[in-house]
């Protein structure tokens, strides 16, 4: 069963993959701040009932089962004292998760005295347990670490959440950093009925007394699970550690049992149980995080016996293996070396690897007040009140929520400014880029290779993250983007029905709803990359609300990467990308080329790079000609100059790129010009660039493609009838020969980098430059053939954001004039097939309830108006010649059969409205429409037809909630 069945078994959804952290199923102990408490749980004070009430998840310490070997107190008097940190368990407040070495010193230090305070006020009783002590019993995985450092909290933090995510209760700790002799009884008790004990081994792991306690103790039970942090198995011998044999144990290794002053047998015997171990060889290296922890995870669902978390990885595994990336990797991938680190550095804070070689002259991150990043209109408000010396608001996550919590500032902070200072502040004032806070953003202008980048950052990295999340920033789409992570999130983001409960939401309720159920699982202890690739605005299309309260809160697991032409986004100031060197420009326009160029021939390519201005698109452009075709440099440059330019009338909102760079454009035209030469006049391959000007930013299906470019009518009528004729004279013996003009046609245009291939089959991508010089070209009939194709072949589970494009087209939004004019028989179809489908869906599945109800109004005004056209009295030349036997008729009358299918249509549409309406408590507004349905019916149809009843049926539904709406209203 895929992902899509999964999330649709509405019944078994919210226990299964709504991952409520509170609850028992994905109970989580850690030490490091309570041992009976968990960082995904909510941040609120909880009942003891409510936060250890549970099923078999739940973890089970009992005072009965107790291991000799670990030197537990009495029995008694460990159980009084687990009461007592159960009891100030719904007083003390959760810190964050193990990623800040400040807050694990905090809770294992500064909460120990506040426990005790709590002690004194609140003696221990038995009545102040909500839970008996032979209620815990079982624990599935017991995590060990060792370690401050940020990289490893990272990834024990994953690994905790991935467990507590798949069902399987988990208790992690760093004894280390624990002083508390209570807790670390309770952690040994909870070592002894774990089912297995993962320990994360890291070179200093081998000198922590509680590291090698716990790898002798599970070594003994034989449920050892060793996991190699920048280790090996062939690393971790005795004699290299203990004589210091090799780069890695020269600074590390020696006689390290002496330093906490252990003996060297048990020492010794930790160490070589490790070579015993031969089913578990899981290995974290730089490269392969996600497949360490995804393989740890099923092997250890593998062994405790649950078949279902090991099937819906697989399934999960595979979807990402097919669908993460949109485009394959570039392997002629040429510099942007600094830009690449600079970026790890940012997201990560450190540079690390090949990459430190790589990177120079960063900037240190200096020291300024704290950041604020608005989320809404008052960031200015912000900055007034920080100006003023008041406290500043920062982001925090809860489980239920995300809540404003005010952050006291240090002296120095609200120490106020001169006032020749205060008076420019506020002109000069921008964020800088934040290093180590998990966000980044790339300016530059288009065609520079800001996705190129994004991409190569994207697979270098990719095993940091569970998965790269693509999403298009153009801003009619971004919002849709986002919720279609849904699949890969496993969240459902339709709409709640709200009919029957007291209180029914409002549409943009839903919508901000929907939007907080995928924020939720993007701010859990699971890294995520997000990349918006070209964002437009910082504000939706729809709903002018901020791109940026889509996205997690900043510095957690997971990272937000932003590619932009905007010059600054959320108040912050971008990663500026620049031009390729002179070097890498030659290298990427020779491409694979070995021949060594004459000093007359290196002169033309550099002229080219001039007049291109240098943009990375340009360049790859020529770099293909020259390697496809048997050309040489200095005889391309003057066939670009001798290209013709055509007229074209550029807004100003509209390709500044393409308006300051003719040469650009004229280059496009030599491509056009290659392409029909290569396949006659006209060619497929030009076809399908001018119809892909009309498709949505996203990648385009090459059926719906090819038909569009079929579709585009001839220049000359004549030609095109006598291919008309050819083709009915050959019949279905031109399918072959289509299908090969079709790869042919594709293949050119990869070839020639017009277009880039996608990882979807049968996908194709376009250049936002290309498409737009393609709508600029001006070529008859290509937006008509745009919106025949997606009729034709368009499915709106497939291809909705092409079916959005057609929407925008026929119909016209906000201030857009509409561009294709529609037949009546046309417009039914469209609207049938297309337009009502896509609203529903969008509108149920997806919650996007706006731009659901604003389509259907646009398909209403537009059936009207056909209808008003229909009765609208005509005169037709036969009506004129005999006018004295007949007086002038309508379409309607001469049409019937159309004209009733149009009311009908219109009938259902409005039928559909109310419907959604009542979703959002617009029952005023129902009530009309619903009314307009029936007598449309009841004027066609009669009074009991089946389609008339349904809708009186209706009626009274809608009757009855506005009668409650007015009840409950009334004082």
């Amino acid at each position: 069963m895929d992902f899509r069945e999964d999330i649709l078994r509405l019944g078994s959804f919210p226990t299964t993959t709504s991952r409520n952290m509170s609850s028992s199923s994905s109970a989580f102990f850690s030490a490091n701040q309570s041992p009976f408490f968990s960082p995904g749980s909510p941040a609120g004070p909880m009942s003891n009932s409510d936060r250890l009430e549970g099923s078999r998840g739940s973890i089970s310490l009992s005072t009965k089962s107790c291991s000799s070997s670990l030197g537990l107190a009495d029995p008694q008097a460990l159980d009084m004292n687990i009461r007592g940190i159960l009891s100030d368990m719904s007083a003390v407040s959760p810190a964050g998760p193990l990623d800040e070495a400040e807050k694990v010193e905090d809770i294992c230090l500064g909460r120990q005295e506040k426990l005790k305070r709590q002690d004194r006020r609140s003696p221990l009783t038995p009545s102040s347990v909500s839970l008996s002590s032979n209620r815990l019993r079982s624990c599935d995985v017991f995590v060990g670490l060792h370690g401050r450092k940020s990289s490893i909290l990272c990834f024990a933090n994953w690994l905790r959440a991935e467990l507590e995510i798949q069902g399987m209760s988990c208790f992690i700790s760093d004894r280390s950093r624990c002083r508390n002799s209570r807790k670390r009884e309770v952690i040994e008790r909870a070592m002894d009925i774990s089912t297995f004990g993962v320990i994360i081994l890291t070179r200093k792991s081998f000198r922590n007394p509680y590291t090698i306690e716990e790898l002798r103790f599970f070594s003994s039970k034989k449920n050892l699970v060793p996991i190699y942090f920048d280790l090996g198995p062939a690393d971790c011998l005795v004699r290299d550690i203990v004589e210091k044999k090799g780069e890695l144990w020269e600074k590390h290794g020696g006689e390290l049992w002496v330093l906490y002053g252990g003996l060297e047998k048990e020492w010794t015997e930790a160490v070589n149980g490790l070579s015993r171990v031969d089913e578990w060889k899981l290995e974290a290296g730089e490269g392969n995080w996600r497949d360490c922890i995804l393989r740890a995870v099923t092997l250890l669902a593998m062994r405790l016996g649950r078949r279902s978390v090991v099937e819906r990885l697989n399934k999960w595994r595979e979807k990402v293996e097919k669908e993460e990336f949109p485009f394959p990797r570039n392997e002629n991938f040429i510099g942007r070396k600094k830009e690449l680190s600079e970026l790890e550095f940012i997201l990560f804070g450190d540079v690390s690897g090949d990459s430190e070689r790589d990177y120079f002259e960063l900037r240190a991150r200096p020291r300024r007040k704290s950041l604020t990043i608005g989320r809404n209109k008052g960031v200015l408000s912000d900055e007034r009140r920080k100006e003023k010396g008041k406290e500043a608001v920062v982001w925090k996550e809860s489980e239920k929520e995300i809540e404003m919590h005010g952050m006291e500032l240090s002296h120095v902070e609200n120490r106020p400014k001169p006032k020749t200072v205060q008076k420019f502040a506020r002109r000069r004032r921008s964020t800088k880029i934040l290093y180590g806070k998990g966000i980044a953003c790339v300016s530059g202008e288009s065609g520079i290779g800001k996705t190129e980048l994004l991409l190569e950052f994207a697979y270098r990295y990719h095993q940091r993250y569970k998965m790269v999340l693509w999403i298009g920033g153009q801003s009619r789409y971004v919002r849709q983007n986002y919720l279609n992570l849904w699949s890969f999130l496993e969240v459902d983001v339709g709409i709640e029905n709200g009919i029957g409960k007291s209180r029914i939401r409002s549409f943009e309720e839903h919508e901000d709803s929907a939007v907080l159920r995928v924020r939720k699982e993007l701010m859990r202890n699971i890294p995520f990359l997000i990349v918006i690739d070209n964002l437009e605005t910082e504000k939706d299309w729809w709903d002018h609300k901020l791109v940026m309260e889509l996205l997690p809160r900043f510095g957690g697991e997971t990272h937000i990467i932003i590619s932009t032409q905007l010059p600054r986004v959320m108040n912050m100031e971008p990663l500026k990308l620049s031009y390729l060197s002179g070097v890498e420009a030659m290298q990427l326009m020779q491409g694979a080329l070995t021949d060594n160029h004459s000093l007359a021939e290196i002169d033309a390519l550099r002229t080219i790079e001039e007049k291109l201005g240098r943009l990375t698109l340009g360049l790859a452009i020529v770099g293909s000609i020259l390697s496809e075709l048997p050309i040489n440099p200095s005889r391309l440059l003057d066939t670009i100059n001798r290209m013709p330019l055509r007229d074209i009338t550029w807004n100003s909102r509209e390709g500044n790129s393409l308006r300051r760079n003719t040469f650009l454009l004229q280059l496009f035209e030599v491509c056009f010009s290659i392409f029909d030469h290569a396949d006659g006049p006209r060619s497929l391959a030009t076809r399908m660039v001018q119809a892909s000007g009309w498709f949505a930013p996203a990648p385009v299906p090459i059926p719906v493609l090819t038909i569009a470019a079929h579709k585009i009518p001839e220049k000359h009528h004549s030609t095109q009838c006598w291919k008309k004729l050819l083709h009915s004279l050959t019949c279905g013996c031109g399918s072959s020969y289509a299908k090969k003009s079709e790869a042919e046609a594709i293949s050119m245009l990869l070839r020639f980098n017009i277009a880039r291939s996608n990882t979807k089959q049968g996908f194709v991508y376009f250049n936002d430059l290309i498409k737009l010089y393609a709508r600029k070209r001006a070529t008859v009939g290509a937006s008509e053939a745009m919106v025949q194709a997606v009729l034709n072949r368009g499915s709106v589970y497939d291809h909705a954001e092409h079916m959005w494009a057609a929407c925008f087209l026929t119909l016209g939004f906000g201030t857009d004039p509409i561009i294709v004019e529609l037949e009546v028989s046309d417009l039914l179809y469209f609207v049938k097939e297309v337009a009502l489908p896509l609203a529903v869906r969008s509108f149920i599945t997806f919650s996007r309830c706006g731009p659901a109800m604003e389509l259907l109004r646009r398909c209403t005004d537009a059936l009207e108006a056909a209808d008003q056209a229909f009765v609208t009295p005509v005169e037709k030349w036969l009506d004129r010649s005999i006018c004295w036997i007949r007086p002038v008729r309508t379409e309607a009358q001469l049409n019937p059969c159309l004209w009733q299918d149009l009311a009908l249509l219109r009938a259902t549409v409005l039928e559909t409205r109310a419907k959604l309406m009542l979703r959002g408590a617009q029952f005023d507004i129902a009530d009309d429409l619903i009314r307009k349905a029936i007598y449309i019916r009841t004027s066609i149809c009669g009074e009991d037809h089946q389609l008339t009843v349904s809708a009186r049926e209706t009626l009274s539904k809608i009757t009855r909630l506005l009668a409650n709406a007015q009840i409950s209203s009334s004082p």
